[in-house]
């Protein structure tokens, strides 16, 4: 059971670390240049971020490092799972678009979600520079972070592939599908 102080005990940080680790080596082609003992340094030395990382795992986002941010020097995660995480899907767009459905709620909502682990919810930008790294939301979509614009209208945006094309869409912030989930970023 994991501590309310949102820190992983010493075992599911070894684990955790294991999988990263693991992940890290078997897609060298999302971190060319990068090495995995200056991450794994800065990832022990923010316990709060491996908490954010393992609640990225735990509900299926299978996080790893995309890039590295040189003017910050902190590593980027993103879900690299091929489809949107099964364990934040059927939710609505953010909180007002929840309390807005008068009947059939779903049990939440990515931004809450998002807020919940510690992690940022993919912008558009971001979403199309996970799909140069591979080929993800085949069969699924994710919500994406909306513009204050569109949001104020009621609209939502979420991007999926398909035909071999990244693909922005629209929909009320209050609709959920069972094959609509989001994707997270976190900074290390």
């Amino acid at each position: 059971m994991k501590s309310l102080k949102k820190e992983l005990s010493p075992e599911q940080t070894r684990e955790l670390l294991s999988v990263l680790k693991t992940r890290f080596e078997k897609n060298i082609n999302r971190h060319k240049g990068l090495e995995w003992a200056k991450i794994q340094e800065k990832l022990e030395a923010n316990p709060e971020k491996l908490w954010s990382l393992d609640e990225m795992e735990i509900s299926g986002g299978e996080p790893d490092v995309v890039d590295f941010d040189k003017k910050t020097g902190e590593y980027i995660f993103y879900d690299c799972s091929a489809e949107s995480p099964k364990g934040r899907r059927s939710i609505c767009y953010d909180h007002e678009a929840l309390e807005s459905r008068k009947e059939h709620k779903p049990a939440n909502s990515a931004i809450e979600m998002a807020a919940d682990m510690g992690i940022n919810i993919l912008t558009e930008d971001e979403y199309r520079h996970l799909q140069q790294l591979g080929n993800f939301d085949t069969k699924t979509s994710s919500w994406v972070k909306t513009p204050a614009e569109i949001r104020k209208f009621g609209g939502a945006t979420f991007c999926d592939r398909r035909y071999n094309h990244v693909f922005l869409y629209h929909n009320g912030a209050d609709s959920y599908y069972a094959a609509r989930g989001f994707r997270g970023s976190l900074k290390v």
